[in-house]
């Protein structure tokens, strides 16, 4: 008899109510499981607190997105665990059991999309939806070895869904195959991609390659640029940006933090306790950015995208780490996952702040671990990122 695996904790434990979802279709066959953050009709919407949970009543309807994707044949297997409103970045919600990452258990699996990345990874599920608002797609995707797509902001609808910070706030989904990475992608954006783009002009920015932690992830970052180099060609050294890595990490965190105060304050001032400490100080945050700041910032974050689509052009595809390095110890020290926090942050706040997408691919692997390696597009490349990634994971071998 084989022993009995551990528990995931990537689907939450709820009431089973039938979703129904076609009988045939490009996704049939196919699980999905859902973040808590989007409507489910029968379900409640939780978003990773408990008391919210309790209060939110029982969904009419799915949400569009969601609901596409039932269209298409795939059948609904759950809802997946979240962090709490959405608002972290490492897959720890306070008031339930971590979610684990099947691709190395003794790492975090990343958040908020936590329970979505642990399912897909761990085989409850082909499909999982997710929401990127300032990595949540991208960072787990790269800690459990998954594909993960940031998309184009706006592209996708967001009716239904929970909001945290509405400019920044866009849908993603989760997949370990790239065919069916793209199956979704059709279903929910057509299959046309953008037009008269031609071959890719692959760019790198020297101040975006040194975020790497340590020798290891800086070699294995290097071996996957020559997996870049063999898909593509040379990937060519671009000038340094205008903007500093800080100026727009800190234009990032005053945006989110303004936007997600607006979205949940009012809730959080009546509920004193419902919320993890460290949770409420990341929206509290959002109390000191006033008018001022928020314009500034506002202007910055206009200023960074026009110079990002001057810098990549009609043709040009820019090559990054997805985050430092493999995911942290599950048990690292809270200073430890914050510093880390920060420091992806600046990798992941440029797709954040321009609204162009950015697909990960996991090519890498630092200690035994899985690290991503990312693509990143002008606004409306999200069919051609899919298929560059393709085309790298054919030169990986794992096509």
């Amino acid at each position: 008899m084989q022993p009995a695996r551990p528990p995931l904790h990537a689907l939450l434990d709820l009431p089973q109510v039938p979703v129904p979802s076609a009988q045939s279709g490009p996704l049939a066959g196919l699980r999905l499981a859902v973040k808590d953050i989007f409507d489910v009709a029968g379900y409640p919407t939780g978003g990773g607190n408990p008391q919210w949970a309790k209060e939110a009543g029982i969904a009419a309807e799915t949400t569009p997105a969601v609901q596409m994707i039932l269209d298409a044949g795939a059948r609904f297997v759950g809802k997946t665990q979240t962090d709490e409103f959405a608002f972290s970045l490492m897959g720890q919600n306070a008031h339930f059991p971590f979610p684990v990452n099947p691709a190395a258990p003794d790492r975090v699996t990343g958040g908020s999309s936590s329970g979505s990345a642990s399912a897909v990874a761990g085989g409850l599920a082909e499909i999982a939806t997710g929401s990127d608002t300032g990595g949540s797609i991208r960072a787990p995707a790269s800690f459990c070895g998954l594909i993960g797509l940031r998309t184009t902001h706006g592209r996708i609808s967001l009716e239904g869904t929970m909001p945290l910070a509405p400019s920044l706030d866009t849908f993603g989904w989760f997949a370990r195959d790239i065919d069916v990475y793209e199956a979704v992608a059709k279903v929910l954006m057509g299959t046309s991609p953008a037009p008269g783009r031609g071959a890719p002009r692959l760019l790198r920015l020297e101040a975006l390659d040194e975020l790497v932690f340590g020798t290891a992830e800086a070699a294995e970052y290097s071996r996957m640029l020559a997996t870049v180099t063999k898909a593509f060609g040379e990937v060519q050294a671009a000038g340094p940006l205008n903007h500093t890595l800080d100026d727009l990490y800190w234009c990032f965190r005053r945006i989110q933090a303004r936007e997600a105060w607006a979205a949940r304050g009012a809730w959080i001032e009546t509920h004193p306790g419902d919320v993890d400490p460290a949770v409420e100080e990341r929206f509290r945050f959002g109390l000191t950015i006033d008018d001022a700041m928020l314009a500034q910032a506002q202007g910055l974050r206009a200023g960074f995208r026009k110079e990002l689509e001057t810098l990549l052009g009609r043709d040009g595809v820019l090559v990054l780490p997805t985050v430092p390095g493999a995911a942290p110890l599950v048990a690292a020290p809270a200073g430890d996952l914050l510093a880390y926090r920060e420091r992806a942050l600046k990798l992941l706040s440029l797709s954040a702040l321009s609204g162009f997408p950015q697909i990960t691919v996991p090519l890498g692997k630092v200690d035994g671990a899985p690290f991503g390696l990312s693509l990143l597009g002008l606004a409306g490349s999200d069919l051609e990122l899919i298929g560059l990634g393709r085309k790298l994971l054919e030169a990986a071998g794992r096509g």
